[in-house]
């Protein structure tokens, strides 16, 4: 028995001896690590998958001379045959296959943004340095074909579709209430600061079966995985100040950012139509933890807390003096995200978010009280099998239990509410035939507890490159979401509400050149109807309405034919029509322009350290009802023009002063018109013009970034 664990032991250990470290990092030719490449040993099942840095690490019982074998999509196989013991702290560096762009790209409806993209239509810093933008993402990507003008909203409006389509997700995770509240014909802003976000992913159709509950868009906003430096950044505009500080550790960092704002000393500036008891302000502050495991896993954790009060008294026709809206809001918003390499070529992704989002609101004589609590749970593994197929699927779930009370003098006191959870499952393959043609194929499913209904969502996409530049891609879903809070909480027996995607694209992309058409039909069905002017408790609702749009989008993006200048021109041409809601019969809705154009430049003055930009935005005109008429939005309002300058300048490599006014020429926009509700003396409905808040906005800042790295430079981000 002793000389058997003798054996046993000296067996034992020969085999520890003989396993081997391999270890290294893989790059591209510009230095940028490369994510999710194989390396393996060639005749065995030794390998692992590069980490987010490019590193890869695993051992092997193999001895003697091997080939080790890297490979990685649109860059060129590497292979090295050497003695295991040489396969330690190797730096490869990939050739790029032709050039980055070689490889089909699985793109139809999307628009990429940030480092890591493949082709750039519109950089993060893009939301700082666009003039209309007004440095809020949701006015940077109003200028990206698909969207349409709607001024005196605000929010994302994409190919016919209401804003309530298009969704938004942090890292994966769902966004529940992205937008801080406002009064009526006055826009919202995104809560998020877009210094946060590495990248932007915007998806006007066809996007992929991981996301659902948006019959229009999706808006994927990705964290910085880690800062490059500590720093604390400074900024003291017109209407507020804030604060950030980073801190970065071993392997984790922390970002804090608080920000407050005050729009008194612009409405006393600017005088307006409005009676402001109270003009809005809010208070808001985030923080994001980054850790970062020994083996490149990493965890990311974010929170959010933002206060907005306004209170005002709004010109209206039938209220002699005026009517009153006030709104107290507070938000809770948690995100969580874990990455892991499970080695082997899987990748792990899972995450949370849950949001809190209350209202305190006094309509006219009436005190609303809503509370929305709301949670997401989701799973997703990846593999790539190799150059040629990679698959991926997952499984989420939604939460969501919705509140109101209300106090009327009129109608009496009631509380109302729902509760709806859904749960899915998803999955998808990328195949990948040749560099010249890829696949995508998808599916989702949806459970409906509220109804007990289970609904299918078949995705598929394939693309072909058909030049050195250029490439043909076409795409088809089905996409279901749940009915709007604003009718399930009187009445949840109507069923989810679909549309059907059909996508054609082009794009050619050379350089620092890209340019794009495509064209979509969509159809809806079981959208919600309702009998009376506004959605109440008394309403009769259904699931009866349907409708169509159809388009075609053009964007063409230049950033090197004149030196220090770029610049981008979008144009989208939309045919919709619907009938839903209270409509009377099919017809375009308002928010709906025909013709979108956008025009955005920006011009580097070496001199001058500065950068000089201007956005203009034309809209054709929008449908409204005119009583007076016979007909159902038979009437058509004026074309939307604006055109917005900004100036940055320079002060230091740490400082910048920033300007910008938005509608330079004063150009009077009507967004529509209120009718009285009754007939003057010559039996006419009198009526007053839609109005933005005011015609123009100026906005000032200085924006300081203390950093210990001392060749910081904020031109970098001009």
């Amino acid at each position: 028995m002793r000389v058997l664990l003798v054996l046993s032991l000296l067996l034992f250990g020969t085999q520890i001896i003989a396993q081997h470290q391999i270890s290294g990092a893989i790059k591209g030719q510009r230095g940028l690590p490369i994510t999710g490449a194989n390396v393996y040993i060639v005749g065995s099942y030794d390998g692992a998958t590069t980490n987010l840095e490019g590193k890869f690490s695993f051992s092997t019982s193999e001895t003697g001379i091997k080939t080790l074998y890297v490979s990685f999509l649109s860059f060129e196989d590497y292979s090295l045959t050497a003695d295991l013991s040489e396969f330690k702290n190797l730096e490869i560096k990939l050739k790029e296959d032709v050039n980055m762009l070689d490889a089909v790209m699985l793109s139809t409806g999307t628009f990429e943004a940030g480092e890591n993209s493949r082709v750039t239509a519109l950089k993060p810093l893009d939301v700082v340095t666009t003039a209309s933008a007004l440095g809020d993402f949701l006015g940077a990507l109003q200028t990206l074909p698909g969207t349409s003008t709607v001024g005196e909203d605000g929010r994302l409006f994409i190919r016919g579709g209401g804003a309530d389509e298009t969704q938004i997700f942090i890292d994966g995770m769902r966004v529940f209430a992205p937008y801080t509240p406002t009064a009526n014909n006055i826009p919202t802003r995104g809560r998020f600061s877009p210094f946060l976000f590495k990248g932007i992913s915007f998806s006007t159709g066809g996007y992929s079966a991981e996301y659902g509950q948006a019959l229009s868009g999706v808006l994927k906003l990705n964290t910085i995985d880690e800062p490059d430096q500590e720093k604390t950044e400074v900024s003291l505009m017109t209407v507020g100040l804030g604060v950030g500080n980073t801190q970065k550790w071993d392997k984790s960092s922390l970002s804090i950012n608080a920000n407050y704002t005050n729009l008194a000393p612009y409405t006393e500036a600017l005088p307006n139509r409005n009676e402001w008891i109270s003009p809005l302000q809010s208070m808001s502050g985030e923080m994001i933890y980054r850790y970062k495991t020994n083996n490149s896993d990493i965890l990311k954790l974010y929170g959010g807390y933002s206060y907005t009060d306004l209170d005002l008294i709004q010109q209206n026709i039938n209220f002699e003096e005026g009517f009153r809206f006030a709104n107290e809001n507070r938000n809770l918003y948690i995100n969580g995200s874990y990455k892991s390499f499970l080695g082997n070529s899987w990748i792990l992704n899972t995450g949370f978010s849950l949001s809190n989002d209350n209202n305190k609101s006094q309509v006219g004589e009436d005190l609303i009280d809503n509370n929305d609590n709301s949670a997401h749970l989701k799973i997703k593994l990846r593999k790539r099998i190799n150059n040629n197929f990679e698959f991926n699927f997952g499984s989420e779930y939604f939460i969501t239990d919705f509140d109101e009370s209300i106090e009327s003098n009129l109608i009496g006191d009631f509380d109302y509410g729902f509760q709806s959870n859904i749960s899915a499952g998803f999955g998808e393959v990328d195949i990948f035939f040749s560099k010249k043609l890829a696949m995508n194929l998808g599916g989702r499913v949806d459970h409906y507890e509220l109804w007990n209904q289970t609904l299918f969502s078949p995705r598929a996409s394939i693309a072909y490159k058909s030049g050195e530049f250029s490439q043909f891609s076409f795409a088809y879903g089905k996409f279901f979401q749940n009915p709007s809070a604003d009718f399930l909480k009187f009445n949840d027996t109507i069923t989810a509400e679909n549309a059907s995607h059909f996508i054609a694209n082009f794009q050619y992309v050379k350089s620092k050149k890209i340019f794009r058409v495509e064209a979509y039909h969509k159809t809806y069905d079981d959208l919600v109807k309702f009998d009376t002017e506004f959605p109440t408790f008394t309403s009769s609702y259904n699931s009866t309405g349907s409708g169509y749009a159809s388009g075609v989008d053009l964007f063409w993006r230049d950033n090197e034919s004149f030196k220090n200048l770029e610049y981008w021109a979008s144009y989208s041409y939309l045919d919709t029509e619907r009938d839903y809601r209270n409509f009377l019969e099919k017809a375009r809705p308002a928010f709906a322009s025909e013709h979108n154009l956008s025009l955005v430049a920006k011009y580097w003055i070496e001199d001058w350290k500065s950068q000089l930009g201007f956005s203009h935005v034309f809209a054709s005109g929008r449908n409204y009802t005119d009583p007076n008429s016979n007909g159902f939005l038979n009437r058509e309002t004026k074309n939307f023009n604006s055109l917005s300058l900004n100036w940055a300048y320079l002060i230091d490599k740490q400082k910048i002063l920033y300007f910008s006014v938005s509608n330079v020429l004063g150009t009077r926009n009507i967004f529509g018109y209120n009718y009285a509700n009754e007939m003057d003396m010559s039996g006419v409905f009198q009526r007053e013009a839609i109005l933005p808040n005011t015609d123009q906005f100026f906005f000032v800042g200085f924006f300081w970034t203390l950093s210990d790295d001392k060749k910081s430079n904020q031109l970098n981000n001009l």
